[in-house]
């Protein structure tokens, strides 16, 4: 899945060991799971080379995804892009 996090955010799931992400619909802060059950664990977090994104690796519990599904890129199905090929060497 995808989310939007801001400092706190980061910081609370640095130290918590649960991913914190910031709702900007809801604006609040909200935990995967709380609700759902659906809880993700990190098991690691790494920035990327430009420090804009990150990637947290997650001991994931049920769905990731608010329509029921493990992953939020299953249900919108392949959009039909050209499948790009590396010139010959």
């Amino acid at each position: 899945m995808v989310g939007w996090m801001d400092d706190e955010a980061l910081h609370r799931t640095l130290t918590e060991g649960r991913v914190t992400f910031w709702s900007r619909s809801r604006r609040e802060y909200w935990r995967k799971g709380d609700t759902s059950g659906h809880h993700q664990y990190v098991k690691a977090v790494r920035l990327d080379c430009d420090g804009d994104a990150l990637l947290i690796e997650v001991d994931q519990v049920g769905a990731a995804c608010h329509t029921g599904e493990r992953t939020c890129f299953q249900a919108g199905g392949d959009l039909g892009a050209v499948v790009g090929e590396r010139p010959g060497d």
